[in-house]
């Protein structure tokens, strides 16, 4: 007996299928080459650490199922993790895996033309962390009969609103994440090693809530301390957390591969009016904004009224202040969708989900108190419950 609980049944697998199937049909792609180890288990459940070796899932607009292509060694995985029939759980030899001769797309064409597939419109994922422009080159030179295009995040999109089922998950994963938050408040003091501190966040993390058990997320947590507040993506290092400084930490929590991030600013000693006036602007600016996506409202109108609590308090921010976040894996917890800046025209609807980056950064240091969040017809619903605060370490 195979010890894997699959997160959901056939019936939600079917309705996905459907869905990416009515988008292809509008754009008038014959096949679909869908390399993203995200849109991949979204399409087929199929979950391994494998996406570092060629993959992928063929899904044709009108014939037959998902066909799951991939490795040997990763097979097994594929019959444990999905619903897919034997015939259409497809490997290639492990002799093509980092070579520089030939390439496992070669085998992935001898696939498509045995499915009768190789001619009309093909759609890849271009902007697919894991297409590489090897894998492109060895597919067009394979199949001369195909015409091939960019699928435009086909699936990504068909991601974006989610399902009951996944808000479930999402917010499993925001009490997660607000457990992991909790546990770096407790550690994060003047003189703790950074290293301890993500230490315990991760611990937190995976062993997630009384429940749900937490995965892996697609980001590693980023921690940034006194002056190199100034920028929001560095990691951690081993030296101690120093005192009368601001500190910076956005982590997320992840069930079942669906990820829910969150930012919080700490201040570890007794904070300059400065460090306080600039939390409370992006605390009122993010409120303001969580409170007016709702349904039928578009992203850069919630944009707007960001920006509107800003230069009321003399401040502002370039660039984008939210994205789409759900089901996904390293490198990325964004869906690579919806952004939230001038020229968003993408309409809110009930289940989709964001996260509202809120911070500001100046040339000597930085704030970010952001929040996850789904849209519900009375606004943002917040994913997580850690204190909308700056947290003092005093």
């Amino acid at each position: 007996m195979v010890d894997f609980d699959k997160p959901f049944g056939p019936a939600e697998y079917a309705e996905r299928i459907a869905k990416a199937r009515k988008r292809m049909a509008a754009a008038d792609i014959d096949l679909l080459v869908s390399v993203d180890p995200a849109n991949i288990c979204w399409l087929t459940g199929y979950d391994s650490w494998s996406f570092y070796t060629p993959q992928a899932v063929l899904l044709h607009v009108e014939e037959g199922g998902p066909v799951w292509w991939g490795r040997p060694m990763d097979e097994p995985a594929a019959h444990i993790t999905t619903d897919l029939p034997p015939e259409d759980i497809v490997m290639y030899s492990d002799t093509l895996v980092h070579r520089p001769d030939v390439h496992a797309f070669d085998d992935l064409c001898l696939l498509v033309k045995a499915r009768g597939w190789d001619k009309g419109r093909i759609a890849v994922e271009g902007d697919a962390h894991f297409y590489s422009v090897r894998s492109h080159a060895h597919l067009v030179k394979g199949l001369p009969d195909a015409v091939f295009v960019d699928d435009g995040n086909l699936v990504n999109w068909a991601r974006l609103v989610k399902s009951e089922a996944e808000l479930v998950l999402m917010r499993e994963a925001g009490k997660i994440c607000t457990s992991a938050m909790m546990r770096a408040a407790e550690t994060i003091r003047p003189g703790v090693p950074q290293n301890k501190v993500i230490a315990e966040i991760i611990h937190a993390q995976t062993m997630g809530i009384p429940g749900a058990g937490g995965d892996y997320t697609s980001l590693v947590p980023l921690l940034q301390a006194g002056d190199s507040t100034k920028t929001p993506h560095l990691t951690w290092s081993d030296k101690p957390l120093p005192n009368d400084a601001v500190a910076v930490l956005e982590i997320a929590g992840a069930r079942r591969r669906y990820q829910v991030p969150n930012t919080r600013t700490f201040y570890l000693g007794k904070p300059p009016q400065r460090i306080v006036d600039l939390a409370k602007a992006v605390i009122e600016g993010g409120d303001a904004a969580l409170a007016a996506a709702k349904p039928g409202v578009t992203g850069e109108e919630v944009e707007a009224i960001w920006q509107g609590v800003l230069r009321k308090h003399g401040l502002s921010k370039d660039s984008r202040v939210a994205y789409s976040i759900g089901l996904n894996y390293p490198p990325d917890w964004g869906e690579r969708t919806v952004s939230f800046r001038p020229g968003e025209k993408t309409v809110l609807e009930v289940g989709m989900c964001f996260h509202f980056q809120s911070g500001v950064w100046f040339d000597d240091l930085g704030a970010a108190i952001s929040e996850s969040f789904t849209v519900t017809p009375s606004g943002g619903e917040r994913l997580c419950n850690a204190p909308r605060e700056l947290i003092v370490i005093d």
